[in-house]
């Protein structure tokens, strides 16, 4: 699935507080909702983030090296070989469990 960018509109096309605020006054609250009306798109657009960015911004995941993954690893494996000759370090001391 791939999500088209969605035109970002420049300040000087917003409109001002008041001018939203007199289109809120004027609907109608009964009317019903166009089944075919495109949805607002937040930023990105609900395919991707359903959350609008001002809200929670996309994630943004930067490459990790093989240095990285090769730390976490030890980290896990150090735990995992602790945890199996009986001993715990969940205090920060390496103590029996």
């Amino acid at each position: 699935m791939s999500i088209a960018p969605v035109p970002s509109t420049p300040l000087t096309d917003a409109l001002s507080d008041d001018e939203l605020t007199t289109l809120a006054l004027a609907a109608d609250p009964a009317a019903p909702i166009d089944t075919d009306a495109p949805p607002w798109h937040f930023g990105y657009g609900f395919l991707a983030n359903p959350l609008p960015d001002w809200y929670m911004p996309m994630p943004m995941a930067a490459g990790r090296g093989r240095g990285t993954r090769l730390v976490v690893l030890s980290v896990v494996v150090g735990l995992v070989v602790i945890c199996s000759f009986g001993l715990c370090v969940t205090s920060g001391f390496l103590q029996l469990a």
